[in-house]
């Protein structure tokens, strides 16, 4: 990949760059698009997306330039880009009180530990697809792999309200005084998911599968939550699995899945 200006990072693919477009957390500067989007061989679909594409873009008063495929490949990391990839500025964050809904319990999670920006992606694409209200990231994270964050995350990672800590610890000593019940995945003194009280508003840590929880936010915690398994198994789920069960664990018991459909 071409060396970039400072602050700025590249998104690939049509549905990165779209919500890129669609979101107020990221400025887009240019969406390069493949010379030869109109060749025969492309499929009608592709077609019709690229050009809904152009029209966001402009509407947005995002210039769009036509490069040839060479080009667009030179400036790509992976291969899956489909001849559209995008040059953004900073992802931009909030204040954790800004990830606190007026209208509704809050259920704000955080990811803290994940070693590989692919399974930091998948996981945050569950979350937002379960209706987390926002995410808590410490300064040093995976939204640096922009590319590869916001293609694992079907563009998620930039649509999701985002704020950062410095720690677990910070982030929960904010939140338990605003009302919200601090919980962990453990599996010492742990309630099976399915039979906690997840309706209430929660601050939930999820940690990597080597990182784990520190005993000190264990400690903090007023919620220990365990993933029951079918068969004896001594091994932990791994952060995607994880995220994806407890976030649609917390949708259904708040009765949030009636209506909404992928």
């Amino acid at each position: 990949m071409s060396e970039l200006s400072s602050g700025l990072a590249l998104l690939e693919g049509q549905v990165s760059v779209a919500a890129a477009l669609q979101s107020p957390y990221r400025d887009v500067q240019v969406v390069y698009v493949r010379a030869e989007r109109d060749d025969p061989s492309t499929s009608s679909g592709h077609r019709r997306a690229l050009r809904w594409l152009e029209h966001r873009a402009r509407e947005a008063g995002v210039p769009v330039e036509r490069k040839a495929g060479e080009e667009i490949d030179a400036l790509a990391e992976g291969s899956s880009h489909g001849g559209v990839v995008a040059l953004v500025g900073e992802r931009r964050t909030l204040a954790l009180a800004d990830l606190l809904p007026a209208d509704r319990p809050a259920f704000v999670v955080m990811l803290d530990g994940i070693e590989d920006p692919f399974n930091f992606g998948q996981a945050l694409r569950s979350l937002y697809a379960a209706g987390v209200d926002g995410l808590v990231l410490r300064p040093r994270n995976w939204l640096s792999a922009a590319a590869t964050v916001a293609r694992s995350s079907a563009g998620a990672s930039e649509l999701i309200p985002t704020a950062i800590a410095e720690t677990a610890e910070e982030a929960a000593s904010f939140f338990q005084p605003a009302g919200l019940s601090i919980a962990c995945a453990a599996e010492e003194e742990a309630v099976p998911v399915f039979q906690a009280d997840l309706t209430r508003p929660l601050f939930l840590l999820i940690g990597g599968e080597k990182r784990g929880i520190t005993r000190s936010f264990l400690r903090q915690a007023d919620l220990r939550l365990a993933i029951p398994y079918g068969r004896e198994f001594r091994h932990s789920l791994g952060v995607t699995a994880a995220a994806a069960i407890l976030g649609y664990e917390v949708m259904r018991q708040r009765g949030e899945d009636e209506g909404m459909t992928g």
